[in-house]
C-alpha cells in the first residue's frame, strides 16, 4: 500500500472456528448449570421416549434366539439331532434353523410312503447320544400323578451348553437322579430323600436347567440303562426319541435333505450357523405358503408402532426445548447486544442442544438397554426359557437416538433464528416468545391434514380393494406403509394446528371459571410455550392410544381362534379306563368308576369345585384295533369292543372357502366360524341329555324352541354349518380306517347315515360338541347311549399342587393311574406380554410428558406469575391459573393424540386378518384422556409455590 502498511487480512484466523465452537460449548455449558431444574425436565423429556424405545427393541429383539445360542441351547457342543419329521411325503424339506418344520413340500399325501427310523441314518464316525422322552407316573400321598422323564447322560460333555447343574453333585449310584428346580419344588423334595415313580424309587442328588425349558417344569433325568430294561418301550411313539451325534466333522445340508426324503429331521450345527442359499431350501413343485395372517397382522402393527414412536421421540425432544423458548430469546438477545453475531448464537444454542440432546439420548438408550438387560437377566435366573439372551436393536436404538438428538438440535435453533428475525430492542423487550410459524404454519398444517386423511384412505382402500387375502397379504408392506406414513403426517399436522385450535378455543371459554378463562387466553397468547406442550402430550398419547386398540384386537382374535376343550375352568373326566391286551392277546374290559363317586373324589380334593354333572353321549370308542387302510377285519362293534364314532356331515357347499395358500377367505363367512367349525370329531362330539345339559355344556340356557326340539325327536346343533333345510346328518364312522386328506385331517369311513331335523343354540364360546339328542332319540337311533364322563366346573384354575392332588384322588377311585385332570385355562394370558408392555410404556411416557412439560412451562411462566403477584392476585388464583393451563395444554394434547392414534389403529386392524376382532377399548382410552389432564393439573397444583422467590423481571415482561 502507498503508506508502506500491510493489507489488512480480513481472513479468519486459523483454528478460529474451532475456537469460537469452544467458547460456545463453555457458555452452554455454564447456562445448563445455572437452570439446573429446567435442563434435568429436558433431559428426562427426551430420555423417556428413547428408552421405552430402546428397551421395547431389545426385549423383543432378545425373545429371537440367534443361530449360536440355537445351537448352544438345544445341541449343546454336538454335531447334530436326528428325530422322526412329519413329512406327507419324500419330496419334502424341514426348515434349516428347526427340525421340527416343513418349511417345503409338494403337499401331496403319498401313502405308500414310511419314514425310516432315525437310528437307521446316522452316519458313522459319531459317538451317538440318545434322549428318550419318558412318560412317567411318581407317587404323591397315596395316588400316582404324571410325570415328565428323560433318559439321557445330561452330564456328557458334549451336552455342555444344553444342560447345567445347578445345585447338587453328579449321580454316583444306580438309584441316584438328577431332577429339575421345579420338581424339587412340586414335590417338596430334598437332596438324598428318597422318591417314588413308575420307573422305579430313587434319591435325587441334584438340579439340572435345561436351556431348551424351563426349570418350572417336572422332569425326571435318568442316565441310560438306569430303571427297568423295558423303560420307554412298549407303546412309546418313535417321535420320542432323539439322537445327539458327538464328533468332529459336520453333518451337511446335503446329509439333511437325505434324511428329511426319508422322514427324519436334522439340526444340524454347521447348516444352522451357515444356512444354505435359499433356492436350495425348496424342493420342486412344492406349494408356496406364503407368510401367515397372524404374521401379517403383526408385521401392520409393529410398522404403525414404530413409526409413531419414532416420531414422538423427535416431537417430545422437540418439545423439550421449545417450552422454555421465552427466556432464551431474551438470554440470546442480549448475547446479540453485547456484538455477537448470528453464527456465534447458532453455535450457541447448538452447542447447548448437544450438551443436553447427547447427554439425553445416550442416557436414554443405556437405561433403556439395560433395564431390558435386567428384565433378560431376571427372566434367565428365573429358569424360563421365553428370552434368548441380551440382544441390543442396533438400527432401532440408533435411529432412535438420531432422531432425538436432531429434534434437540432444530429445536434449540429455533430461539436463536427468532432473535435474527426481529428487531434487537423488540427481542430484548419482548415479554413472551412470538408464535412460530403464524399464518404460514396454520396453512402447512391445513395442507398436510388432508394429505395424512388421504394416505390412511389409501391405505385402507388397497387393503379392500384384494379380495383374494393372499394378495392382501403381498400387498401387507405397501398398506402398512400408507398407513403409518398417514398417521405420521397426521400428527404433525395437528401439531401445526395446535395454535389455531388454541385461539378458536379462547373466545369458547367465556362460561368457564376465572382461573380457565385466564388459561385459555394465555395459552393463546404464549402459543411458543403452549404449542410444544400440546405437542408432547400428543406425541405420547398417540402411540399409547394406537398400543391400546393395537394390543385389545390381538386379544380379541386371540379369543376368537382359541381352541375350546369345554367351559372356562371346566374338565372332563371319563368313567372308563381302557386296560392294555393280556398275554394271550385278549383285551380286558374297561375299569369304570361310579359317577357319584367320582364326583365325590374330585370335589373332596378341590375346594372350587362349582358342580359336577354326569356327562352321557353314544358308546365311547373302546379296546379298537387301528389298521391301516380301507376295510378292516371284524365287526365294528363288539361285546368288548366300539369302533363306531358318531359326527355330523357337512354339506355340501358349506365349506369354509379357503385360498391356494389355505387362508380363510373371509373371516366373517358363516361358514368358517363356531363350534366343529376346524375341529375333528370325538367320541364325546354327540351329547345325549336335556336343558340342564345343554347348560352346563353350552354355557347357555335352552329355550322353548331348543326344548321342544328335544322332545320332537331332533338335535339341538352348536353351529348351523351343519344343517341344510332344518336338517342334519348323522354320520356314524369306522375310526379303524384312517384314510388322509388335502388338508392334513384323518377321514374315517361312514358305515351308517342318519337324517334328523335340527334347531340350531350356540353356546358361549365355541365348544367341541356338535349337538345334543334326548335320551328317547338316542335309544331309537340305536345310539348305546351311556354315562361317558363327568363334567367338573371349578370357580378358577386349579394350581400344580391341587391337580396333583385331584388326580390322586381320580386314581383312588379308578384304582390305578392313567387318567390326569385337566381344566380348560381360556384365552392364554401370557402371549400378549409384548403388547400390554408397549401399552404400558407408552402410559408411563404420557404421564411423564404431561407432568415434566408442566414443569418446564410452569418454570416458563414464572414471571407471569410474578406479574400476578404484583398487582395482588391472591396465591390461591396463581395455583388455580397454573393449574387450569396444564389441565388445558394436556387436555387438548390427550384429546387429539387419542383420535390420531386410534383412528389409524382401527384402520390396520380392519386391514388385515384381524378385522374381525376389533375391539376399541373404549374405558380404557377415557380413562387416559381424563387421567392425563387431571395428573398434569395435580401436579401443577401442588408444584406451584404459595410465596414466590425473587425474580428479575424483563422490561416490558
Amino acid at each position: 500500500m502507498p503508506d508502506g502498511h500491510p493489507a489488512l487480512d480480513l481472513a479468519p484466523a486459523r483454528g478460529a472456528r474451532r475456537s469460537s465452537f469452544r467458547i460456545a460449548a463453555r457458555m452452554a455449558r455454564r447456562d445448563i448449570l445455572r437452570h439446573k431444574g429446567r435442563s434435568l425436565l429436558i433431559i428426562l423429556l427426551i430420555m423417556l421416549p428413547v428408552a421405552g424405545m430402546s428397551g421395547a427393541a431389545t426385549l423383543y429383539q432378545s425373545s429371537l434366539r440367534t443361530p449360536a445360542e440355537i445351537v448352544r441351547y438345544e445341541l449343546g457342543n454336538t454335531q447334530a439331532r436326528y428325530a422322526m419329521l412329519p413329512v406327507p411325503n419324500g419330496e419334502s424339506l424341514q426348515d434349516p434353523l428347526n427340525d421340527t418344520i416343513v418349511a417345503s413340500s409338494t403337499g401331496e399325501l403319498d401313502q405308500d410312503f414310511r419314514p425310516s427310523p432315525p437310528e437307521d441314518l446316522l452316519p458313522d464316525g459319531y459317538e451317538v447320544l440318545p434322549l428318550r422322552q419318558l412318560k412317567l407316573t411318581a407317587t404323591a400321598g397315596d395316588a400316582a400323578v404324571p410325570l415328565q422323564g428323560r433318559q439321557v447322560d445330561a452330564l456328557h460333555p458334549a451336552f455342555e451348553g444344553k444342560f447345567t447343574l445347578l445345585e447338587g453333585r453328579a449321580p454316583a449310584t444306580g438309584d441316584e437322579v438328577l431332577v429339575s428346580p421345579g420338581l424339587i419344588e412340586r414335590f417338596a423334595l430334598s437332596f438324598g430323600e428318597e422318591f417314588t415313580t413308575s420307573a422305579g424309587t430313587f434319591v435325587p442328588v441334584g438340579t439340572i436347567r435345561d436351556a431348551d425349558a424351563s426349570d418350572r417344569n417336572s422332569i425326571l433325568y435318568l442316565r441310560q440303562g438306569q430303571g427297568p430294561a423295558a423303560l420307554g418301550q412298549g407303546d412309546a411313539s418313535p417321535q420320542s426319541v432323539s439322537y445327539y451325534l458327538a464328533g468332529a466333522a459336520p453333518v451337511t445340508w446335503e446329509q439333511v435333505r437325505a434324511a428329511n426324503s426319508r422322514g427324519v429331521g436334522v439340526l444340524s450345527r454347521s447348516v444352522v450357523l451357515s444356512p444354505p442359499p435359499p433356492d436350495e431350501q425348496t424342493v420342486p413343485g412344492a406349494i408356496q405358503a406364503g407368510t401367515p395372517s397372524e404374521q401379517v397382522a403383526a408385521y401392520g402393527t409393529f410398522g404403525l408402532v414404530g413409526a409413531l414412536a419414532l416420531l414422538e421421540v423427535g416431537l417430545l425432544a422437540g418439545a423439550a426445548f421449545a417450552v422454555g423458548a421465552k427466556n432464551q430469546v431474551r438470554e440470546l438477545a442480549l448475547l446479540a447486544a453485547s456484538g455477537a453475531e448470528a453464527p456465534t448464537i447458532r453455535a450457541v444454542v447448538t452447542a447447548s442442544g448437544l450438551w443436553l440432546g447427547g447427554a439425553a439420548v445416550a442416557s436414554g438408550a443405556v437405561a433403556g438397554v439395560g433395564a431390558a438387560a435386567v428384565v433378560v437377566w431376571w427372566v434367565r435366573s428365573t429358569g424360563s426359557a421365553r428370552l434368548a439372551g441380551v440382544h441390543p436393536d442396533p438400527l432401532l436404538t440408533g435411529t432412535a437416538m438420531a432422531m432425538g438428538l436432531a429434534a434437540c438440535l432444530l429445536a434449540a435453533l429455533a430461539p436463536a433464528n427468532r432473535v435474527a428475525r426481529q428487531a434487537l430492542v423488540g427481542a430484548l423487550k419482548s415479554g413472551r416468545a412470538p408464535a412460530a410459524g403464524g399464518k404460514r404454519t396454520t396453512l402447512t398444517g391445513a395442507v398436510l391434514l388432508p394429505v395424512a386423511a388421504g394416505l390412511l384412505a389409501a391405505g385402507w382402500l388397497v387393503a379392500q380393494s384384494a379380495a383374494d387375502p393372499d394378495e392382501r397379504a403381498r400387498q401387507a408392506g405397501l398398506v402398512s406403509s400408507l398407513l403409518a406414513g398417514g398417521a405420521v403426517l397426521g400428527v404433525v399436522a395437528l401439531v401445526l394446528l395446535t395454535g389455531w385450535l388454541t385461539t378458536g378455543l379462547t373466545p369458547r371459554t367465556g362460561s368457564l371459571p376465572l382461573a380457565l378463562r385466564m388459561a385459555a387466553r394465555d395459552s393463546a397468547r404464549n402459543r411458543g410455550r403452549t404449542v410444544p406442550a400440546v405437542a408432547a402430550v400428543l406425541a405420547a398419547a398417540t402411540l399409547a392410544s394406537a398400543a391400546l386398540v393395537l394390543s385389545a384386537s390381538q386379544q380379541a382374535g386371540q379369543r376368537l381362534s382359541h381352541s375350546w376343550s369345554a367351559l372356562e375352568n371346566q374338565a372332563y373326566l371319563p368313567l372308563s379306563l381302557a386296560q392294555p391286551p393280556q398275554a394271550d392277546g385278549t383285551i380286558p374290559p374297561a375299569i369304570t368308576a361310579n359317577p357319584e363317586h367320582l364326583s365325590t373324589a374330585v370335589s373332596g380334593a378341590l375346594d372350587s369345585v362349582s358342580w359336577t354333572r354326569t356327562v352321557t353321549t353314544p358308546a365311547p370308542v373302546r379296546n379298537c384295533g387301528f389298521g391301516e387302510g380301507a376295510g378292516p377285519a371284524g365287526q365294528v362293534t363288539t361285546d368288548v369292543s366300539n369302533c363306531l364314532q358318531y359326527s355330523l356331515a357337512r354339506p355340501a357347499g358349506q365349506a369354509c372357502p379357503l385360498t391356494a395358500q389355505r387362508r380363510v377367505v373371509d373371516p366373517d363367512d358363516w361358514r368358517c366360524r363356531g363350534s366343529m367349525a376346524w375341529d375333528q370329531g370325538s367320541d364325546r362330539s354327540i351329547l345325549v341329555g336335556g336343558a340342564e345339559d345343554i347348560r352346563a355344556m353350552f354355557g347357555r340356557e335352552a329355550g322353548a324352541d331348543a326344548v321342544a326340539a328335544l322332545n320332537a325327536g331332533a338335535m339341538v346343533v352348536t353351529n348351523p354349518v351343519f344343517i341344510r333345510d332344518g336338517k342334519v346328518e348323522l354320520q356314524g364312522q369306522d375310526v379303524r380306517t384312517q384314510q388322509g386328506s388335502p388338508d392334513g385331517s384323518v377321514v374315517h369311513d361312514t358305515v351308517s347315515s342318519t337324517v334328523l331335523e335340527a334347531v340350531t343354540l350356540e353356546p358361549s364360546v365355541a365348544v367341541p360338541y356338535y349337538g345334543i339328542v334326548s335320551p328317547a332319540t338316542a335309544h331309537r337311533l340305536n345310539l348305546a347311549p351311556e354315562a361317558a364322563g363327568l363334567a367338573v366346573q371349578l370357580s378358577r384354575a386349579p394350581s400344580a399342587a391341587e391337580v396333583d392332588a385331584v388326580t390322586g384322588a381320580i386314581a383312588g377311585v379308578f384304582g390305578q393311574p392313567g387318567i390326569g385332570f385337566w381344566a380348560e385355562p381360556g384365552v392364554p394370558k401370557d402371549q400378549a406380554w409384548m403388547g400390554w408392555l408397549i401399552v404400558a410404556v407408552s402410559a408411563l411416557v404420557t404421564f411423564s410428558a404431561a407432568g415434566i412439560t408442566t414443569g418446564l412451562s410452569l418454570a416458563d411462566a414464572r414471571t407471569d406469575h410474578a406479574t400476578l403477584a404484583g398487582v395482588g392476585a391472591a396465591p390461591r388464583l396463581r395455583k388455580a391459573l397454573a393449574a387450569s393451563q396444564a389441565l388445558f395444554t394436556a387436555g387438548l394434547g390427550a384429546v387429539l393424540g387419542t383420535l390420531a392414534g386410534a383412528v389409524p389403529a382401527v384402520l390396520i386392524v380392519v386391514s388385515t386378518d384381524l378385522r374381525t376382532a376389533l375391539d376399541v377399548p373404549w374405558l380404557p382410552l377415557a380413562a387416559m384422556v381424563a387421567a392425563v389432564p387431571v395428573t398434569a393439573s395435580a401436579l401443577a397444583w401442588a408444584f406451584t409455590r404459595v410465596a414466590l422467590p425473587m425474580t428479575r423481571r424483563a422490561p416490558g415482561g
